[in-house]
């Protein structure tokens, strides 16, 4: 079965306030994904206000960095693969100006060497699996230290 996650650095004031109703947040992504014409701006603009852009150049390289020695690992025009366990744990992720995908299948291996890699990055990235309604942090906010 394949799993695919869309990825989202979400501002950290709203990561902190919503601790906890993370549901909040899939249920805007879901919303906008079903959204026609002027809801469908609106909600965009809700999107925009409150993720980060990410840094595209700084992930591509920490993901060289990270994970260009790995057995398995190709790079191919700003896509990564991994395939892990003589195939069987694959993932593909593709880097966005405003999102990371993530698409897997088999064990859960492939994936998590990518998550591991972008949680080190940033304290507050959000993965949503629209078609599952499976959604949670990389990084799970109790270990962040808010000032």
């Amino acid at each position: 079965m394949l799993r695919k996650y869309q990825l989202y650095l979400i501002e950290d004031e709203f990561a902190s306030h919503y601790f906890g109703r993370e549901r909040v947040f899939f249920q805007l992504f879901k919303d906008y994904q079903q959204a026609h014409g002027e809801l469908e701006f609106i909600i965009q603009r809700q999107i925009a206000y409150i993720t980060k852009k990410l840094e595209v150049l700084k992930l591509h390289q920490l993901i060289q960095r990270q994970l260009g020695k790995t057995k398995g690992f190709k790079a191919d025009h700003g896509a990564y693969t991994i395939e892990l366990s003589g195939k069987l744990s694959m993932a593909k992720l593709e880097v966005y100006q405003d999102l990371i995908t993530v698409e897997a299948e088999g064990s859960y291996e492939a994936e998590t060497a990518f998550f591991e890699v972008l949680r080190k990055s940033e304290a507050s990235f959000l993965a949503i699996d629209l078609e599952h309604e499976r959604f949670g942090w990389l990084k799970p906010i109790k270990e962040r230290k808010f000032v």
